[in-house]
């Protein structure tokens, strides 16, 4: 029998990993396998403490969800139409992802928004049908270029509460994992700095935290995240949104390893399980 994902009412740290459509249909599952694996054995994960998630291409789910719900890691999906059903060829809707096995959905990546021309009222509506069909959104939001962290909070705040308005507009909120991606440091050498990683989310996390329904959300960070990154931001940042740096299962568990002992250090204990 499956034992319940993540325990505890409220995690102390968030890391998620997107797939996004680098691997094939058993490269998916024997990575889901090593994850499983890592994360059985993990003891701020079997605790809690770290929620973990997955988000495979989409024909791999249902398995994705079976192999790693038995080690409390979460799945979902990269992405989902804004309507749960109807005549609407080649997408697949929030109810579908739910049924599969799907816990989180991520909405609004950069990606999505210059590849397909998402706009702010599509991600408010696919923001909407994640809550209405019991998915916690992956939100992302990142400015384009390099400037101030105050020009970045100002320009995610506003994607934020365009997403929320509208979502709002069509049925009541609930948590939200907000990915803070900046994007000019998707897919370069090097994330942003830990000093204006940390500027930024303190503002976004202050911002969500005061909407309607957000106390619970959380603010990671995206963007060329890897290992050695966590431990050196401030604890505003809730974890990270993983990409191609986690794609390797032995960078992963660095990170949960690295995760886990900043909470530890906060917590001023010693990390139980974590080799240095």
């Amino acid at each position: 029998m499956s034992r319940p994902a993540n325990p505890a009412a409220s995690p102390s740290a968030v890391i998620g990993v997107s797939l996004k459509m680098y691997f094939g249909y058993e490269r998916t599952l024997e990575y889901c396998r090593e994850v499983a694996t890592i994360a059985a054995a993990h003891p701020a994960v079997l605790s809690g403490e770290i929620e973990l998630f997955v988000l495979p291409t989409l024909p791999v789910l249902p398995e994705a969800a079976r192999i790693l719900g038995t080690s409390g890691v979460g799945t979902g999906a990269q992405d989902i139409f804004w309507e749960d059903e109807g005549a609407y060829t080649g997408e697949v809707g929030g109810k579908m992802v739910a049924e599969l096995g799907g816990r989180y959905v991520e909405v609004g990546h950069a990606e999505r928004r210059r590849i397909f021309g998402e706009d702010e009222t599509i991600i408010g509506l696919k923001t909407a049908a994640a809550y209405r069909n019991g998915l916690t959104p992956v939100l992302c939001v990142g400015e384009l270029n390099s400037g101030s962290p105050e020009e970045a909070i100002a320009h995610c705040t506003a994607e934020i509460d365009a997403a929320l308005k509208r979502a709002q507009s069509l049925g009541p909120l609930s948590r939200t994992i907000v990915a803070y991606e900046p994007q000019w440091a998707i897919g370069a050498p090097e994330p942003a700095t830990p000093e204006y990683i940390s500027a930024v989310v303190r503002g976004l996390d202050e911002h969500l935290r005061n909407l309607p329904g957000q106390s619970e959300s959380r603010v990671i960070y995206g963007g060329s995240a890897g290992p050695g990154l966590i431990s050196q931001l401030d604890m505003s940042v809730a974890g990270l949104f993983l990409g191609r740096f986690a794609h390797d299962p032995k960078a992963l568990k660095t990170i949960l390893d690295e995760a886990a002992t900043r909470l530890a250090a906060t917590a001023g204990v010693s990390p139980k399980g974590v080799r240095a």
